[in-house]
């Protein structure tokens, strides 16, 4: 039985997962690893910790493979391909000769660059910033992290001048690694990471000398910009047991939408974690956003069409998904572990024009109010947990609500439906919500992993294991569909009774 080997590296675990050829979990291994604060803002891990930890579960992964029943046991030469997923915009800096990264890395999190955000924006460079990477300047992406590396860690930037220091987001970290590291390791990133870092032209796919010159990032330190699919060199037999090709990558992100299948423009899926992250593919040419969502490379390389191509995505992001139920449970104490809030909300028939505003960290897309605060409105002597707990269900389908519209109106694209994965995607009441909410059917797929599915099938694409997307999407199976229930006059009011709840939340913080 062979197997394709899927790299799934996160903020707070790395996982592996071994998918077979009709794309079902077959062995899984995962390892959390340490959380950083060392100030205020600042978020770091432990590169050298992450790459012990992502070594480890592929190696374990593969042990489990082995110890299989012997109808079913696959060895490290079995495994076809390996393919590579990661968090976004986490920066490391390292020794292109000892292999030791110079610094921590700095997390995606991280708000120490905020202040160099805000002079750049100051001197109006946040326009052709966006022109070219289709980001909004913020501290969030990769430039200002490696830049503030090499003006703070002694001697980087004359290291990094001479050529003697490498930068990469994870994915790059985890390949140099796995083909020989300081013996001859590949430097490379795909597509995908590099459009999340400030420092590539979307439209050239290549990095941009201006931003460059902008951020005093030397070239030296770059990698090579490779496809999403396709072979970019072997893990070593030494680390893995076989010279096993790497052939897919892509951020988190894109993979997921990847693995969902969302092959065609206007396809779009959200997934429900912590946050919310909602990607619609918008086609081989990028969307500028004119209600602040990003545009993003989803993809390059892999045959859907016939062809190879690129494929964009527009992106926008909620902060409290399940954090806000984990709130519930943790700072309310109205339930006693987050599974229990679906009953919770289910036993009200509504919120009684209840709404909560889970503005805790300020609001993501498409409002980007850094002020805003969380607002419960609407409450009587008649108002229960369970009123509470049902419209902290209700916000995150109606912040996911404001997305897609968001995304309409920019792609000027029809959307249908939207796929769904995460944790939370497996709360029926929420999925239904969300489908009233939106007024298109919310589609719950079979196999959830989807992020290292996504991963499993670019590399899978890239070496023969699948024709195209047509066979990709012959496996997309579905678990649960919800059909819009609300008329539309209904729906729109109920939008409109949360913009309303919205606005009294903004620029809370500001008014102190």
């Amino acid at each position: 039985m062979r197997t394709i080997l899927a790299l799934d590296q996160g903020t707070t675990s790395s996982r592996a997962i071994a998918f077979d050829l009709n794309g079902r979990v077959v062995a899984l291994a995962q390892r959390e690893f340490g959380q950083h604060f060392p100030q205020p803002g600042w978020v770091e891990h432990d590169a050298a910790e992450i790459w012990r930890t992502q070594l480890a579960v592929a190696q374990e992964c593969i042990q489990k493979l082995t110890l299989a029943p012997v109808q079913t046991a696959v060895g490290a030469a079995e495994i076809v391909a390996i393919g590579i997923t990661n968090q976004r915009e986490t920066t490391v800096l390292w020794d292109r000769a000892t292999g030791r990264p110079v610094a921590p890395a700095i997390v995606w999190q991280d708000r120490r660059a905020s202040a160099r955000c805000d002079e750049l924006r100051r001197a109006g460079q946040a326009a052709m910033i966006q022109r070219k990477t289709g980001l909004v300047l913020d501290a969030y992406f990769s430039a200002t992290k490696l830049e503030w590396l090499l003006d703070n860690v002694p001697g980087a930037r004359a290291r990094a001048e001479a050529g003697e220091l490498a930068f990469g987001t994870i994915d790059s970290w985890l390949i140099w690694n796995l083909t020989g590291g300081p013996q001859g390791g590949v430097h490379v990133t795909d597509a995908s990471n590099a459009s999340r870092t400030l420092l590539m032209n979307i439209h050239t796919l290549d990095w941009d000398d201006e931003l460059l010159r902008l951020f005093s990032i030397p070239r030296a330190l770059l990698p090579r910009v490779v496809p999403s699919s396709g072979v970019v060199a072997e893990a070593s037999a030494r680390l893995l047991g076989a010279h096993i090709p790497i052939a897919g990558i892509a951020g988190d992100q894109q993979a997921a939408t990847f693995g969902q299948a969302c092959f065609a423009p206007g396809m779009a899926k959200n997934t429900y974690g912590t946050g919310c992250f909602m990607l619609m593919n918008t086609g081989d040419r990028p969307v500028a956003s004119r209600n602040r969502l990003l545009s993003t490379v989803g993809w390059q390389g892999p045959e859907l069409a016939g062809a190879q191509r690129t494929a964009y995505c527009l992106e926008g992001s909620v902060f409290m998904a399940g954090a806000t139920v984990q709130w519930l449970r943790d700072g309310l104490q109205i339930i006693d572990q987050s599974s229990d809030v679906e009953a919770l909300a289910a036993s009200v028939p509504d919120t009684d024009d209840v709404f909560l505003v889970p503005a805790f960290t300020g609001l993501g897309a498409p409002d980007w109010d850094a002020s805003a605060r969380g607002t419960l409105v609407g409450l009587t002597r008649g108002t229960t947990r369970a009123h509470i707990a049902r419209a902290a269900l209700e916000a995150i389908a109606l912040q996911s609500a404001d997305m897609f519209g968001a995304m309409s109106r920019d792609a000027r694209l029809p959307l249908t439906e939207l796929r769904v994965d995460g944790g939370a995607s497996r709360n029926n009441l929420l999925m239904q919500m969300q489908a009233d909410l939106l007024g298109v059917p919310v589609v719950r797929p079979q196999v959830t992993e989807t992020t290292a599915l996504g991963a499993a099938y670019l590399a899978g694409l890239a070496t023969g294991v699948w024709a195209g997307g047509d066979a990709i999407t012959a496996q997309w199976a579905v678990d649960q569909r919800f059909e819009p229930h609300l008329t539309e006059p209904a729906r729109l009011a109920r939008i409109a009774r949360w913009r309303e709840a919205v606005q009294r939340s903004g620029g809370w913080a500001q008014a102190r």
